[in-house]
């Protein structure tokens, strides 16, 4: 838990609830006596520092607000893992399955840590590449359906390409990255192609691990990625880390000091296994002209 009291689930509800009332333009004086609560209980619950907010008055927040009821439910999943530094969900129980808590994650950490055994990351995907796993993983959708799906991923990226303070992206990819066919030869040339060229931004370091790297943890892991928030003027850390899974029955963060300092451990190690990123951006050339010949 961190220094204030906060939970990950807690600041993450307190945050989209104080977005919220900005968009509605309230202050904390004018929401907090809609709700007939004091200002300074509501800002409290905007910090994360209410170990278990009212349900009636999250309803009332959520109805001042015009959350729908996907994200009212989000809210109400979140206040029920309050307590838990770290947790768990599964897809449409607590947390509905089109709530991207991830995002909001994504959206204001300062630096990204990652590491992939299968797949490109969503943040450095192409549409074409993209649509073809959203084809895949949700076959029946409307044409208008897959568009905003992946409208909404290539939004995302330009947290890395933007100008003011871009997001510091640190990937690994294992070789099975390249080699696993997406869509077929034209959308891999050009995916990889796309990584060899984002990887030349400063803030971003890409290395590949080799399959003649083995396993430098001497056992499979699974996808992963840390989120860091930066420091203050202080020089500490603005809010926890926290590492999060994706697991295909649903999602893993973990926020306790110990796990993530496990997961930079075994990022180092990759990266003590993995080609340079001069090496790296070689080899993703070299396999995207094999794949468009």
């Amino acid at each position: 838990m961190s220094e204030d009291g906060s939970t990950l689930a807690r600041r993450q509800l307190g945050k989209y609830l104080r977005d919220g009332r900005d968009e509605c333009g309230l202050t904390l004086e004018q929401a907090a006596a809609l709700i007939q609560r004091s200002a300074s209980t509501l800002q409290r619950i905007e910090k994360g520092v209410v170990a278990k907010p009212r349900e009636v008055d999250l309803e009332a927040l959520c109805r001042i607000y015009e959350f729908d009821a996907e994200h009212t439910a989000a809210m109400k999943g979140l206040a029920a893992q309050g307590n838990e530094e770290s947790w768990w969900y599964e897809y449409g129980d607590l947390i509905p399955a089109n709530f991207d808590f991830f995002v909001g994650l994504e959206a204001s950490a300062q630096r990204l840590t990652s590491y992939e055994p299968e797949l490109v990351p969503g943040l450095l995907q192409t549409p074409v590449y993209a649509g073809a796993l959203f084809h895949a993983g949700y076959p029946d959708d409307s044409a208008e359906k897959h568009a905003r799906r992946v409208q909404l991923r290539m939004r995302r990226q330009a947290r890395i390409t933007r100008k003011h303070s871009p997001v510091v992206l640190d990937v690994v990819l294992r070789e099975s990255v390249l080699r696993g066919v997406v869509g077929g030869p034209r959308i891999m040339a050009a995916q990889l192609k796309h990584l060899a060229d984002i990887s030349t931004r400063d803030n971003v370091n890409l290395q590949v691990l080799p399959f003649s790297a083995g396993f430098p943890l001497g056992e499979a892991v699974g996808p992963f990625v840390i989120l860091e928030f930066g420091t203050d003027k202080n020089g500490r850390a603005v809010e926890p880390p926290v590492v999060y899974r994706d697991i295909f029955t649903g999602v893993l963060y973990l926020a306790k000091p110990i796990a993530v300092q496990r997961y930079h451990e075994a990022y180092e190690y990759f990266q003590r296994g993995a080609l340079d990123a001069v090496a790296s951006r070689a080899l993703l050339r070299q396999l995207a002209k094999e794949y468009a010949s």
